[in-house]
């Protein structure tokens, strides 16, 4: 089961997340994007997103 990690938003599954090495996660979220080519992407520009992946717009 994939969980959220709390600092940078992006799903996964192991205990220490690739992006920010984080490991304080959360299984509680609402809406999911997903970025393909963060360079391209306005939408990852706006979130502060630098590397492509699966992350949830709202953690709680």
């Amino acid at each position: 089961m994939k969980k959220i990690c709390k600092n940078c938003k992006m799903f996964v599954e192991s205990n220490e997340c690739p992006v920010c090495k984080g490991n304080q996660f959360a299984n509680n979220w609402q809406g999911r994007i997903f970025i393909a080519d963060a360079n391209k992407s306005m939408i990852a520009e706006k979130l502060g997103i630098k590397v492509k992946g699966e992350y949830a717009i709202k953690v709680k």
